[in-house]
Order: C-alpha cells, then structure tokens, then sequence
C-alpha cells in the first residue's frame, strides 16, 4: 500500500492499534505515549485521518500524565487525589478501547477532558 501524491489512503486497522498503543502503559508500564506518537509522526501523511486521531491520542495521553502528577501531591493531603488516580486510570483503560471501536467502525473518536497542548 503506497501513497500517491497527496492522496493518503484509508486505514482502519493502523487507527485502531494506534489507539490500543496507549494501552502498553497497563501492560509494560511505558509506551502509552511513545508509540502513538511514533505511529502518528511516522504515519500521519501517508494514513487518512491519522493526523487528528495522533493529535487527539497524544493531547488525552498528556492530560492523563499531568493529571496523574497533580493526583500524587493531593494523596498526601486528602483521599481526594486517590479518587482522581482511580479516574485517570478508568479513564485511561476505557476511552482508548472505546475509541478504537469507533475508529474500525470508521467513526470520528473523541477524548473528552483533554486539553488541547497540539493543535
């Protein structure tokens, strides 16, 4: 499958997997981030709609990061910062899974409570 011009070509499969990436962080601990962003920076002129699924995976990708350092001050001070890490992780473990459904069935995924860091 090659790339003719501008032209990129439709492929499912690569979106899907690119959304179940960010699932290795519950498997290896790491690569949540890094291989979405590899698959994004490798693929997105050559794979229709990679573009805004890479931007949409990785914004999610950092606000769950940051959000999970901001939680680990407030477990200190309150239970309240155990109850957001329990939310990062659900968060986390369910909006790539749902996301990746949606992509196969060629629907446009959505990551709601990023922030957007690239546009």
């Amino acid at each position: 499958m090659e790339v003719y011009g501008n032209i990129k070509r439709e492929d499912r499969q690569t979106l899907v997997l690119t959304h179940l990436s960010q699932l290795l962080d519950f498997v290896t601990g790491f690569g949540g981030l890094i291989v979405p962003l590899i698959i994004w920076i490798t693929q997105r002129d050559k794979i229709l709609d990679m573009d805004e699924t890479g931007k949409a995976i990785l914004n999610f990708q950092i606000t769950m990061i940051l959000l999970g350092a901001l939680s680990i001050p407030l477990i200190l001070f309150a239970l309240l910062g155990l109850v957001l890490l329990g939310l990062i992780i659900l968060l986390s473990l369910i909006f790539p899974i749902v996301n990746a459904i949606k992509a196969n069935n060629g629907e446009v995924p959505h990551y709601p409570l990023s922030i957007k860091f690239i546009s």
